[in-house]
């Protein structure tokens, strides 16, 4: 009987289709979700890798589809993608390099001309995964339909069955919803990275800007801006370099708040009650 450990889909995938070996790796630091490495083969490239043993079965194919509708776009730099299976997605590994003041400039101007290309409605071309919870992806041409449904109440009801929400909670969450056109303005659907928080964005070595483990979908530009405030907030000069290119309505944001509390959600399904404090301020705040 053979005592030789079997192969991953990975060590299969070098083997088979690019002809080389793992002789090295090297576990990269953040990230909830994956185990990340930079892995170096025996012919002296270097791949990136994401594993998530116990991933659903379209949880990779939907990153590279996310990655691939970026790229398309070509405003602003994304890994490529080598291959993808149910435990694995092998990125482009791009070193990384400062983020200078250039670095936040061109940011802002690639994020506002990549929101300035309209697309043909809200929605995907498939569904999708922001952190581990699964992103309904279905087609609307009204963007307050799809924003109530495939996002905040898809959150908040899921909340609710996992014992993170009260019934009513979730009242207030609905009646949030119901005010939802006016408290935010029409918008032209555009691509959305979809998780644009600072550890999703990237410098190569060129100080150039990199996206990184996008939730890709097509929806209101401002909820794209409106995540980058969720911990902090970018640099202010991503900000005025992104109105210099594409001007946002007045009181953009005072509406931060409202997009963000999707993510909140997400956060709360995701990682428990540390984040329900904050979903109640924002409930309470427009209820």
């Amino acid at each position: 009987m053979s005592t030789e450990k079997p192969k991953t889909e990975l060590e299969q995938w070098l083997e088979q289709e690019e002809s080389t070996q793992i002789v090295g790796w090297q576990t990269l630091s953040g990230g909830d979700i994956c185990r990340t490495q930079v892995i170096t083969t025996d012919d002296g490239r270097r791949f990136c890798v994401k594993h998530q043993s116990a991933a659903p079965e379209d949880f990779f194919s939907a990153e590279a589809e996310g990655l691939a509708a970026l790229r398309r776009n070509g405003n602003l730099r994304v890994p490529h993608v080598y291959a993808f299976d149910k435990t694995f997605i092998a990125l482009e590994y791009i070193p990384p390099g400062s983020q200078t003041a250039d670095y936040w400039t061109n940011l802002g101007a690639q994020l506002a001309r990549l929101h300035s290309d309209a697309c043909p409605c809200f929605g995907f071309t498939q569904n999708n995964y922001c952190g581990r919870t699964l992103q309904p992806n279905p087609r609307y041409d009204n963007g307050h339909e799809f924003f109530v449904h495939e996002r905040l109440l898809y959150q908040g009801e899921l909340a609710l069955e996992q014992g993170h929400l009260a019934a009513d909670e979730l009242a207030q969450l609905e009646r949030l919803c119901a005010r939802l056109p006016e408290l935010i303005p029409e918008q032209t659907p555009a691509l959305l990275h979809g998780d644009l928080w600072s550890g999703n964005i990237h410098s190569d070595l060129q100080n150039r800007p990199v996206l990184i483990d996008p939730a890709c979908y097509w929806g209101w530009p401002e909820a794209d801006l409106a995540m980058t405030r969720l911990f902090g907030g970018f640099d202010a000069r991503f900000y005025h370099s992104y109105q210099q290119v594409r001007p946002l309505e007045s009181g953009w944001e005072e509406r931060v708040p409202i997009y963000n509390l999707y993510h909140l959600l997400n956060h709360l399904n995701l990682f428990g009650s540390s984040y329900h404090s904050q979903v109640s301020m924002v409930l309470s705040h427009y209820t």
